[in-house]
């Protein structure tokens, strides 16, 4: 992955934790906070910098702030529908300090892998065992680089059986990869069974050439130009097509309409949601 992808896996999870102190928090979450670094859970303490933090997110790209917490509410409702149908297995590629793992109490007892970069999966194990002293048994961390290592022969290697089915989360990671690195990633995710389910994000292919801003010309300049985080996008309109070459059948397809009427507006939340990124959930034929 690119030179400086594994410094972004923390942002999410500051995000998820100065959520906490909403009236309405989108996602409940009483670990998030205990996995920061102190710095972050200053910031997160302290009314005046939540609202310097949000606007600083909100200048940068708007609807960011919400289009993070929507996506996780929505991955996580199609988690757990999938852990009452019997899932398996779980596999989180590039997990991040993700906490589904342990605060999701339907998941205790379901083998889940967090895949990462080794970097990320080094800072994620510390701060598990600052906080909580040891892993759950469930759980196994898989250091990873989807772009130069064989993602199948890690995750066999650490126990993983592609015949059980699986549920995959594939959240906030495919815009950090080459093309290449994506196509590879889902020929290792074709080798599921049918009944296996998969989410995950993606960033609008007329975002990164440039063709539309969507208001987040700064996210642009410093991810896509400046920084040259991101490189793989897609267009709505393709993704079904795009998923049925890996025997994937896209099933729903979400945006800030779609997370505005499902989470926002019944919890009495008014926050604008980016059409930067989009959530899909996808059925193994």
């Amino acid at each position: 992955m690119p030179q400086g992808a594994d410094r972004t896996a923390l942002g999410p999870m500051v995000i998820v934790a100065a959520d906490q102190h909403e009236h309405s928090p989108l996602i409940i979450d009483d670990i998030a906070r205990e996995i920061l670094p102190r710095t972050g859970r200053l910031v997160i303490a302290w009314r005046p910098l939540r609202k310097a933090l949000y606007s600083a997110t909100e200048k940068k790209m708007p609807g960011l702030w919400a289009s993070m917490l929507c996506r996780k509410r929505f991955i996580d409702d199609k988690l757990l529908a999938a852990v009452e149908r019997g899932v398996g297995a779980v596999v989180i590629l590039g997990a991040g300090f993700d906490t589904r793992a342990y605060r999701l109490s339907a998941l205790h007892g379901i083998p889940v892998y967090e895949v990462d970069l080794p970097a990320n999966i080094a800072r994620k194990e510390a701060a598990l065992r600052k906080a909580f002293g040891r892993l759950p048994e469930s759980v196994t961390l898989v250091p990873v680089d989807f772009e130069t290592q064989d993602l199948a022969e890690e995750l066999a290697e650490h126990g993983y059986r592609s015949a059980q089915r699986t549920f995959f989360i594939w959240e906030a990671v495919t815009q950090y990869l080459t093309e290449t690195a994506v196509r590879r990633t889902l020929d290792v995710l074709s080798a599921a069974p049918p009944g296996s389910g998969l989410t995950f994000t993606y960033i609008r292919q007329d975002f990164l050439d440039g063709t539309t801003s969507y208001g987040a010309q700064a996210a642009h300049d410093e991810f896509v130009v400046k920084r040259r985080l991101w490189h793989f996008g897609l267009h709505p309109g393709e993704v079904a097509a795009f998923l049925a070459g890996y025997g994937w059948r896209e099933v729903e397809q979400c945006g800030p309409a779609e997370f505005t009427d499902r989470y926002l507006r019944p919890s009495g939340r008014a926050l604008p949601v980016s059409e930067v990124e989009r959530s899909v959930y996808a059925e193994r034929r």
